[in-house]
């Protein structure tokens, strides 16, 4: 990125009055549709998972791929722990499973794998078996910015089954998108 001049960067300051509070940012971000994933950890009853809204191709060669995990996320820890996770894309018959991995209802920790059939990648992360796309990952990297890590995954496998649409997130509510 290019260096900003004094000059440019006052000049920025003077037309920002007053920064966003965090209610108008995330009612900004609402706004973007999200295509809806869970990211999936651990092993046994040292499993957790979280709900991602954006699956962000970093690099096909090497293939890479990333997400924003809040540190304060249960789950968070565990993909240091581990070094290896699961990226399963939801299909539109997957509601259920991603408000289970949102934690609604307080659901926590192994109890968001309940209710759903899940495999084991080659490296050892739980991928939910019927995924509409199912992408094996080692963790490259974590980068903390803010309240949140960027995880940089190096794909290791992937699993594609078609034709079960696509779970998306809009306007603080998943819904269904068929083929």
């Amino acid at each position: 990125m290019p260096p900003v001049s004094a000059e440019a960067a006052g000049a920025a300051d003077a037309v920002i009055e007053r920064l966003p509070s965090p209610g108008e940012f995330r009612t900004a971000m609402r706004n973007f549709v999200g295509n809806v994933s869970v990211l999936t950890v651990g092993e046994g009853e040292d499993r957790s998972g979280l709900v991602v809204t954006s699956a962000i191709s970093l690099s096909a060669e090497p293939p890479l791929l990333l997400a924003c995990v809040n540190r304060s996320a249960s789950s968070w820890p565990l993909f240091g722990r581990y070094g290896c996770f699961g990226w399963s894309a939801l299909g539109a018959g997957h509601q259920k499973i991603a408000e289970r991995f949102a934690g609604f209802g307080g659901i926590k920790g192994v109890q968001r794998y309940e209710g759903a059939s899940w495999v084991t990648g080659k490296t050892g992360a739980p991928l939910l078996e019927d995924a509409v796309v199912g992408i094996d990952c080692t963790v490259e990297d974590m980068i903390d910015r803010a309240t949140h890590s960027i995880l940089i995954g190096r794909v290791r496998d992937i699993r594609i089954r078609s034709g079960q649409g696509a779970l998306i997130y809009w306007n603080g509510t998943f819904r269904g998108l068929d083929d």
